[in-house]
Formats: C-alpha cells, structure tokens, sequence
C-alpha cells in the first residue's frame, strides 16, 4: 500500500468513527448534504491540510490558554483564536458562514462533551470561545 493510499485509509477510517459517534445527531441538526459535504471535504484534504488542520487545532486551544487569562473575549488574543477557528472550521466544511460559526460556538456550550473538550484547558474556557466568536461574526445575543 503506497503513502498515499495509507493516508487515503487514514481519513477514511476517521470520517466512519466520526460518523459512528455524531452521525446521526450531526444530520438531525444540519442535514444530509452539510454531513456528505464536510466527510467530502475531509476526504479531498490533502496530507499538507491535514497537517494544517491538525496544527489549527493546537494554535487555537494554546491560543485559547493564554486568551482566557485576559477575560476579554473582544480583545485581539481572543479574536485570534476566533479567526483560527474560523480557518479550522472552513477546512473542514468547505466553506464558511458566520451563523453556522456562531451556531458551533454556541453548541460548544450546550453540549457538554464540547464543553469539556474546551474547558479542559480551564473551566468556562468553551463559553469564552463562544462569546469571542459571537463577537468576531457580529451576531452577539
């Protein structure tokens, strides 16, 4: 099996377990074609996107880390970590709409796994991201 090949199987292997766990709350709430569309995207990355990806998701939570210690989610560490995680998601929808970014900032909050995925780094650290990107996409409560 060639690298490519093994990558090929990489993320295939990820997009079943991803769709195993989430799959059908993920279609309840955004539909069939935004679940098919993301899995696409995910298979066409190339290993340098992944890589990207992957790195995305480091910045934004070191980001997030020192981001939080300031209390603003308007100041420009916060808003940093909005546009990094705006460039995550985009990755890995494909494109990119400030309502859906506010709408997974605000699930980060609502559901407790997302919550604890982002308060790991200090509790109240998943509402942080959420008020700073309400506030990077214009659409504050």
């Amino acid at each position: 099996m060639s690298d490519e090949e093994k990558f090929a199987a990489f993320k295939e292997k990820l997009v079943a377990e991803n769709e195993a766990k989430y799959g059908r709350e993920v279609r309840e709430k955004y539909g069939e074609e935004a679940v098919e569309r993301s899995a696409e995207q995910f298979r066409k990355m190339s290993r340098a996107d992944y890589e990207r990806f992957t790195a995305l998701e480091r910045e934004i939570k070191d980001t997030l880390a020192e981001a939080i210690k300031t209390g603003d989610p308007a100041g420009p560490l916060a808003q940093k970590a909005a546009a990094l995680h705006k460039e995550w998601l985009t990755f890995a929808w494909g494109r990119y709409s400030p309502e859906a970014h506010a709408g997974v900032a605000r699930m980060y909050v609502d559901d407790p796994r997302f919550t604890a995925y982002y308060d790991e780094i200090r509790p109240g650290t998943a509402a942080f991201l959420r008020d700073a990107v309400l506030i990077f996409t214009g659409l504050k409560e």
